[in-house]
């Protein structure tokens, strides 16, 4: 099975993991308009670093949730 597959599945059938996804995209949408603008002040410099910490913790634990549900 691919890991698109699992993620789909996942995404339908594990609420922790619909949560993850969720608030993943709502991350990277808020990256996308930050990254649109041309100067960014220095708290949405702070913002921005933060939101990608943000979104790379919950991406480990998608994965680590996908990598369990293929054992």
């Amino acid at each position: 099975m691919e890991s698109r597959d699992i993620s789909q599945i996942l995404y339908e059938q594990n609420s922790e993991y619909k949560n993850l996804t969720d608030q993943h995209r709502s991350l990277e949408t808020r990256l996308q308009e930050l990254s649109a603008r041309l100067y960014l002040s220095d708290s949405e410099k702070l913002e921005e670093i933060t939101l990608k910490k943000k979104k790379l913790i919950l991406k480990d634990r998608m994965q680590e949730l996908i990598k369990k549900s293929t054992v």
